[in-house]
């Protein structure tokens, strides 16, 4: 059987430069300020290889009747421990042009990043349009 090649916009890359990466991170963050301020104390771009990563950390919900017993810990150190614990927003793939990403949505479900399409029904886009297709977990 004759091998056919096909193009996986979820593997492959090209290593971010470091220039690249620092107009990311400013874009990204530009973006969420803009659009999501207040949805979050901060958020945390990071990058390895080809991959750039976008979490997000939000303040912890703390139940009216907090009971240390239960959750075996104070309400403080249960606050500090989730201030702490980031929600994973999405992954995004370089492959040579700064908008042109492909991008995987961390899924709670099974603990892994999985491809998906932007909101504009493509498998290609821009770090604000993933930030904006990723930002579900900031809702309210």
């Amino acid at each position: 059987m004759r091998k056919t090649w096909v193009y996986d916009p979820h593997t492959g890359g090209v290593k971010i430069p470091q220039a690249v990466r620092d107009r990311t991170r400013s874009r990204i963050l530009a973006y969420a300020q803009k659009h999501y301020s207040g949805k979050y104390t901060r958020i945390d771009v990071r990058f390895r290889g080809q991959l750039c990563y976008i979490d997000a950390y939000t303040e912890p919900y703390v139940p009216p009747r907090f009971n240390a017993s239960v959750f075996g810990e104070s309400r403080e150190e249960y606050i500090e421990r989730l201030r702490n614990v980031p929600t994973h927003l999405c992954r995004l793939r370089y492959f040579g042009d700064e908008d042109r990403w492909s991008m995987a949505f961390y899924t709670y479900s099974h603990e892994k990043y999985e491809p998906c399409v932007f909101n504009n029904a493509s498998f290609h886009g821009t770090p604000e349009e993933a930030f904006e297709t990723s930002a579900v977990y900031l809702q309210d």
